[in-house]
């Protein structure tokens, strides 16, 4: 690791190191890089992991505030009354079938127009069987 960066304290031991606005820059943008792990490019700078973490928040927050200024495009929308299908897109009265299973296992199935007094003396003819 170079120099690069550092700012020593009196002692040897306890150094604080200061990176530049531009020196920062490549080093976050070295961590966003494909397959860059973030650890490991903190590593190599001599930074801890957290700091670079903070450091791309930040980036990403400023870069987030300087798109707030672009213009936003809005799509111009008319409401207008719903019209109703026509008559002959409806469905012809009521449709579907029921299906009758009896105790011996007979199966009755009848369509919505079935006559209600026919069908019951059928019922009752096979369940005297």
């Amino acid at each position: 690791m170079s120099d690069a960066g550092r700012q020593h304290a009196d002692s040897e031991e306890h150094c604080r190191r200061t990176w530049s606005a531009d020196q920062k820059r490549q080093i976050i943008a070295e961590s966003f890089a494909p397959g860059a792990s973030v650890a490991e490019v903190a590593r190599r700078y001599g930074l801890n992991a957290n700091l670079l973490f903070t450091w791309r928040r930040r980036e990403q927050a400023a870069s987030c505030a300087s798109d707030m200024g672009d213009p936003v495009n809005i799509v111009p929308v008319r409401v207008v009354a719903e019209i109703a299908p026509p008559a002959s897109a409806t469905a012809p009265g009521p449709t579907g079938r029921m299906e009758i299973v009896l105790v011996g296992g007979e199966r009755i199935i009848v369509g919505p127009d079935v006559d209600a007094t026919a069908l019951a003396r059928i019922i009752k003819a096979l369940t005297r069987r």
